[in-house]
């Protein structure tokens, strides 16, 4: 009786994780995925989106400034390690930057993107949790 009760559990507990899985992939698949957004230190914005995109995650960092020409140094990191390092600088027409990173699976974890523009010392730090 102990034994069947056991398996009983064992088989529900991997049913729900695959469905846990299965539901994420399939709601961030060809979806929205999740998006964070929020203020920098001045008058700039950020949005952080990540989604499933074929057995990996797609990541996308963007700024928006309004203001066109101006330069960014800007880190991502997954789970505390550094996945994008570099400079990016704001395009017409809207005056923003985006950075997108393909990321190995597994879809879970933590995303950190910053930007720091080079010229006037404003900051934006965005997290998402998975």
């Amino acid at each position: 009786m102990h034994k069947l009760t056991l398996i009983g559990i064992t088989s529900l507990l991997a049913m729900l994780a695959v469905t846990a899985t299965t539901a994420f992939a399939a709601s961030a698949k060809g979806g929205k995925g999740k998006i964070v957004r929020g203020k920098c230190s001045a008058a700039s914005v950020w949005k952080l989106k990540a989604k499933a995109d074929d057995g990996r995650l797609e990541t996308e960092f963007e700024v928006d400034q309004n203001k066109i020409g101006r330069r960014w140094r800007v880190t991502i990191s997954r789970n505390g390690a550094t996945v994008f390092r570099g400079t990016r600088t704001t395009v017409a027409p809207s005056g923003s930057f985006s950075v997108r990173r393909l990321l190995a699976a597994p879809a879970s974890g933590r995303i950190v993107a910053t930007a720091k523009a080079l010229r006037g010392g404003e900051t934006c730090r965005a997290v998402l949790s998975l």
